[in-house]
């Protein structure tokens, strides 16, 4: 059977494990701008290392991008999530839909 969505592999079942995400990215963000705030007292060679930390969040979400994909979740839904088009998921992270 092939999805409704237009993509023509079949959709594999999804898992959804109980986690605290919520939790979790609040530990994150309060993780990150406690270490803005430690940058912001003097320590310019710091901003290099946090600015380094923006392209392995980049590829953390293609990581988790992936993933999702692999969970059977469409571009439309991962799009959705993001506030973009279907189109533009795809664009963005799909490339050959590694």
């Amino acid at each position: 059977m092939q999805p409704a969505n237009g993509d023509s592999r079949a959709a594999k079942p999804r898992r959804r494990d109980v986690v605290e995400n919520d939790k979790y990215a609040a530990f994150i963000r309060r993780i990150i701008r406690a270490y803005a705030r430690r940058i912001a007292t003097g320590d310019v060679e710091a901003l290099t290392d946090m600015v380094g930390l923006s392209s392995l969040l980049d590829e953390a979400i293609n990581d988790a991008v992936i993933g999702l994909r692999s969970h059977g979740y469409s571009w439309a839904e991962i799009g959705q999530r993001l506030g973009i088009s279907r189109q533009a998921a795809q664009q963005r992270w799909g490339g050959d839909d590694r």
